[in-house]
């Protein structure tokens, strides 16, 4: 950091424990002194409250349930080490770096926080947002009188009047001898350490988990040892995903050892669900906020808000993807409109696809990937039959063919019904198996680069849902995997055509070899 931008922070700084002061200055106040002892009392009995009371610039809605399990687990154990995976905007950050370390501070049971930022400037600014509240609340100093004795979050340090110590370090910075008299850190939080650079050199990710299950843990005190790593995961290979497996394997052996596990994780993702758009703070949040920000289908998204990063294809890789202009439907080998409508009626994504074959090129010609009724399905389907005259070509109409096959034909007919004609669906008669060989095993007609999409498609929603599942479909993900699944019932379709068609060639001529 240039000395231009500290001092013009500084000056920032200044200027917000002053609006700090103004907004938190005591009222005049009947309260007795008996009666204010009952208060600090109580507050000091209940994380959410203490935060609430002495915090309320920052909260802004009630305490979220995930905030109040992460505080008991942290505060109400003396040795306790929490990955806390909650999503931007989930109030992560300030809960971890300032109101954790306030309420461990005020309840006496932490003498020295160390604070890890991406780098030293970083962490030097986030350790200014708990100096401010000890040097302007106005509500803190009330309650437990005048706090700062020396030092400045600007020189990344500066202790309390009762001898706590505050330091921040950026990510791989020694922590080695850290400590203010006999005092070492018994409060460790790292914020935000991952960043998208890092997470794309697996050495570098590897040398930041073993510096701080090292270098940085080995610091702590003896007996009180609290850890919060708080972050969303934005990478597969991120240093948050590898701590977790880590964690995990830690508690396995101390599960076999008969001891307490005190490696904990936490993961906390916007929405409950993808039908309902339930949010897990309602405090804060509407159903009606989330379903705006994912009406438009988004790898950001998925990432930021849903734990759920999507930077490359495990199996279906991004740079797999490539367009061109479609070719006249009549010119095509084979043709088909493969759908994967699911069962409930508007809980999953209902998937239609086109598909043309031509030699060994597979083009997807349309799509239809939304999360929707299947009667919406039915009405796109002859809307485009229309639209483009399908009657005139050679198409296969096919569904997945599950138990429900005759409801949803029955809704195709429905829409028939009422414009006076119907198109021939049929139940898709592909072998079933497992789902994720099934979808798995198509995978190499995008690594040998024969599947090409419709350019004229490239900027729709449907498309962005379509690449979304395609380029997120590993096993174990949670992503929604109908439009791939769509996919394979199609190309399975156009291979059954392609054979036919081509044995029905190799046995329409048969030469004679000998005569009689």
């Amino acid at each position: 950091m240039t000395e231009q931008s500290k001092a013009k922070l500084l000056q920032e700084y200044d200027a917000s424990v002053k609006q700090l002061q103004r907004n938190t200055a005591i009222k005049a106040s009947k309260e007795s002194p008996l009666d204010k002892q009952r208060r600090i009392k109580k507050l000091k009995s209940n994380y959410a409250d203490f935060f609430e009371y002495y915090l309320s610039q920052y909260a802004t809605a009630k305490t979220a349930a995930y905030h109040k399990k992460a505080a008991k687990l942290v505060c109400d154990n003396d040795i306790s080490y929490l990955i806390f995976e909650v999503y931007r905007s989930g109030a992560k950050s300030v809960h971890t770096t300032i109101g954790f370390p306030l309420y461990l501070m005020f309840t006496d049971r932490m003498r020295y926080m160390l604070l890890i930022g991406e780098n030293n400037d970083k962490a030097d600014e986030l350790l200014s947002h708990i100096q401010l509240q000890l040097e302007g609340n106005e509500l803190i100093i009330n309650d437990y009188g005048k706090q700062l004795k020396y030092g400045s979050w600007a020189e990344g340090d500066f202790v309390t009047e009762k001898g706590v110590s505050f330091k921040a370090l950026g990510l791989g910075q020694s922590p080695r001898g850290t400590r203010n008299e006999e005092q070492r850190p018994d409060y460790i939080v790292a914020d935000d350490l991952d960043t998208k650079e890092r997470c794309r050199n697996p050495k570098r990710v590897q040398e930041a988990v073993d510096w701080i299950m090292e270098d940085l843990l080995g610091t702590m005190d003896i007996g009180r040892q609290r850890f919060v790593l708080a972050n969303n995961r934005i990478h597969k290979n991120s240093i948050l995903a590898n701590l977790v497996k880590i964690f995990k394997q830690t508690n396995q052996k101390l599960r076999e050892q008969g001891l307490p596990e005190t490696y904990h994780h936490i993961r906390v993702n916007a929405i409950k669900n993808r039908e309902t758009f339930e949010p897990t703070w309602p405090e804060k949040y509407t159903a009606d906020y989330w379903r705006a920000i994912f009406s438009r289908p988004s790898r950001n998204n998925e990432r930021e808000y849903m734990n759920n990063p999507q930077d490359d294809g495990v199996i279906f890789k991004r740079d797999y993807i490539q367009y061109k202009k479609m070719l006249p439907l009549n010119e095509y080998d084979g043709l088909c409109f493969y759908g994967d409508l699911s069962y409930k009626i508007k809980g999953d994504f209902k998937a239609m696809k086109l598909w043309g074959k031509k030699g060994r090129e597979l083009h997807r010609i349309h799509c239809f990937v939304r999360r929707t009724s299947r009667q919406q399905v039915s009405e796109w389907l002859y809307n485009l039959y229309e639209d483009k005259q399908l009657h005139k070509y050679n198409i296969k109409y096919a569904l997945e063919g599950l138990f429900s096959m005759d409801e949803f034909v029955n809704d195709f007919d429905t829409e028939g019904d009422k414009r006076g004609y119907h198109i021939p669906v049929t139940a898709s008669k592909r072998a079933k198996g497992d789902k994720f060989d099934r979808i798995e095993s198509i995978s190499g007609y995008w690594e040998r680069r024969n599947v090409w999409y419709n350019e004229a498609e490239k900027e729709t929603t449907d498309h962005e849902e379509e690449l979304h599942q395609l380029l997120s479909f590993e096993k174990g993900s949670t992503t929604n995997d109908d439009s791939p699944d769509a996919d394979h019932g199609a190309i399975t379709e156009l291979e059954r055509i392609g054979f036919d068609n081509s044995y029905k060639k190799r046995m329409g001529k048969r030469k004679k070899k000998y005569s009689y």
